[in-house]
């Protein structure tokens, strides 16, 4: 079958689909849906509608964007906009279906917004709320949409066009719409892609590879999960278009095994592109073969690394090559030049070469073309993945896209970039988004991470949280890695348990320096980051620590403690009731008292206690008469 009958009858399906007479709902089935109760919604609506006799399509999609509205289910009537309903439960389904699906009431109370003709609803258009508005979707854009499952949703919507356009030009030609469209490798170090596949082109080896890296250390992963998840076929067709343009017949992907979804619709998508034609041999009649091979790797950071990842593959220990070692196109996997790019990347592709190269460098700024993909998170109200056009400012993200900081609280700090990034303060704030002006601001595009703070966030508990991870991922390889990150948490572990010595803030300095210039892979390059960008811009909290015994914001538990007031207690026995030590003692309508000896400093007490009262208080400890 050619591709313009393949595209026909996906089509039709699709064109069904749309017009159908039933109700259709889509159900946000993604993992962090999933995680979310999204299947026993789904549950909830089919019960409800087989009830009332009422037949229905049901299409499960991937995740849309905004994790903080789920479960996050669409209600489409027929001949009606598609009604995109937020924090569902199965309570509400059934409401739903009754009020709306079986009666004309849109229940607006539960809505977030829809998609096309209101007549009259009473609920804005989705792509008009904040939250979307000045997002520019281009890998998302069919995500929460299209069945992921189904091969023809994805034709149906442009998908494999690029594919076919691909075939029928030159190998140079697809370089260079690559290379026109300024895309930069989306794993973290930002190499144009387009001199990647060049090089790739250019070796006279027989025998290459393409290798997808979707195997990132976190957020990375979480962003590559809900594109394996959302719409598999976009990396597969960016793979091969990869694989005819280099002159490479096997592709490999790396993912995570801890991804069960992910690797599912993978495995479904490779089945469904063999049995099209778009895998295997001559693919579309062009006499091109390729194939695509799924490996499952454990999760480690440092694999991010390309000469890790492909001694994985190989079955070795990956860890990273010794310099000086060659490019990956030059000498990857099993020896031969290998084209490595991740999720992200591949799936850019595809769109790049139906729309053009130009289509794409007309958006983002000079030197960083398209979008950005983050993973936002943290004390921000709008969790979740996002995707802008590149030059977007910090404070833009976090305040219309983000929705502002949770309960109002003043802004701390922004760390973008994995767990390896910088962390920048409020001056920053105005700082465009892109490759350049975050590594110049002390930060990195990295994986795609971004994770807001609060004034109640303490920045040396940070440093530590997040060298606590790249230490334990160090693949002990170099010693200024392995015991560098080690010498360093144990300082910043003193510190914020009150230990912190006057010397210690000079040494993270040098020990950091040292083990940045010092380590062979981007992990430890890297892996001191955010204790000196915390050093740099919140070097007063480290004092406050070290001098004082005093955390500022009230986070670190050595130098804290609870107490709750006697004239504001009201005695309601709620902190008695939740504590899980039984610190707290009382009866109801009298003063409780908190065991300064038996309490965890948990904050479960301080965090349920009605605003009303107020009564328990978290209070440094500072420096303790006798103490050190």
């Amino acid at each position: 079958m050619n591709f313009s009958e393949i595209k026909k009858r996906a089509d039709e399906e699709w064109r069904q689909l749309q017009e159908s007479d039933k109700p259709t709902l889509y159900i946000g089935a993604a993992t962090c849906g999933r995680s979310a109760g999204a299947l026993d919604v789904r549950m909830s609506f089919e019960n409800a509608l087989s009830e009332k006799n009422i037949d229905y399509n049901v299409v499960e999609v991937g995740c849309l964007g905004p994790c903080w509205a789920e479960p996050l289910i669409s209600v489409q009537k027929p001949g009606g906009p598609n009604i995109f309903y937020r924090n569902v439960t199965p309570k509400i389904a059934a409401e739903i279906v009754n009020e709306y699906v079986a009666g004309d009431d849109p229940l607006p109370k539960y809505a977030l917004g829809l998609v096309g003709d209101k007549k009259g609803y009473d609920i804005p258009e989705l792509w008009e709320l904040p939250p979307f508005k000045t997002q520019e979707r281009i890998l998302f854009r069919n995500f929460g949409f299209i069945d992921p499952t189904n091969i023809n949703h994805y034709i149906a919507n442009d998908g494999y066009s690029g594919l076919q356009k691909a075939l029928s030009m030159k190998q140079m030609d697809v370089v260079e719409e690559v290379k026109k469209s300024g895309l930069r490798g989306r794993g973290g170090g930002g190499f144009p892609a387009g001199r990647k596949w060049e090089a790739g082109l250019v070796s006279k080896e027989k025998i290459k590879y393409v290798v997808c890296n979707a195997d990132e250390g976190d957020p990375g992963a979480f962003m590559d999960r809900s594109v394996l998840e959302g719409e598999p076929h976009s990396v597969l067709e960016g793979m091969i278009i990869a694989g005819y343009t280099i002159g490479a017949q096997v592709g490999y992907i790396y993912v995570r095994a801890e991804y069960p979804l992910a690797v599912q619709r993978l495995q479904n998508a490779i089945k469904q592109a063999n049995e099209m034609g778009f895998l295997g041999k001559n693919i579309l009649g062009s006499g091109f073969d390729f194939e695509i091979r799924i490996f499952q790797g454990a999760g480690a950071f440092v694999c991010g690394e390309s000469t890790a990842l492909t001694l994985s593959i190989e079955g070795k220990r990956g860890m990273p090559k010794a310099s000086p070692r060659p490019r990956t196109t030059e000498e990857g996997l099993f020896d031969k030049p290998t084209l490595l790019n991740n999720v992200k990347t591949f799936s850019y592709v595809p769109q790049i070469i139906n729309n053009g190269g130009e289509w794409m460098a007309r958006i983002g700024t000079e030197k960083s073309k398209g979008t950005a993909v983050f993973a936002l998170t943290g004390m921000v109200n709008n969790c979740g993945l996002i995707e802008v056009p590149m030059g977007m400012t910090i404070r833009e993200i976090i305040y219309e896209i983000g929705g502002g900081i949770v309960d109002d609280k003043p802004f701390k700090a922004v760390q973008t970039g994995g767990p390896s990034g910088g962390c920048l303060p409020a001056d920053f704030l105005d700082t465009p988004v892109d490759y350049d002006s975050l590594l110049e601001a002390g930060s990195m595009m990295g994986s795609g991470g971004m994770v807001i703070m609060d004034e109640n966030t303490c920045m040396v508990e940070i440093a530590r949280y997040f060298l606590d991870f790249t230490q334990k991922e160090s693949c002990g390889q170099c010693t200024l890695c392995k015991l560098g990150t080690k010498q360093m948490l144990d300082i910043l572990e003193d510190i914020v348990a009150g230990k912190g010595q006057p010397d210690d803030v000079r040494m993270l300095v040098e020990i950091g320096e040292s083990v940045n210039e010092g380590s062979l892979c981007g992990l430890g390059q890297a892996a001191a980051n955010p204790v000196l960008t915390t050093i740099k811009y919140f070097q007063e909290e480290y004092e406050a620590h070290i001098n004082d015994k005093k955390c500022p914001a009230l986070a670190c538990t050595e130098l804290i403690s609870y107490q709750i007031d006697p004239e504001k207690c009201g005695g309601c026995t709620i902190c008695a009731k939740i504590c899980p030590v039984d610190a707290i003692t009382g009866v109801k309508k009298e003063v409780h008292i908190l065991d300064q000896e038996k309490c965890v400093k948990c904050g479960m007490c301080f965090e349920k206690c009605p605003k009303k009262y107020r009564a328990v208080e978290c209070v440094s400890l500072g420096i303790q008469e006798g103490g050190e």
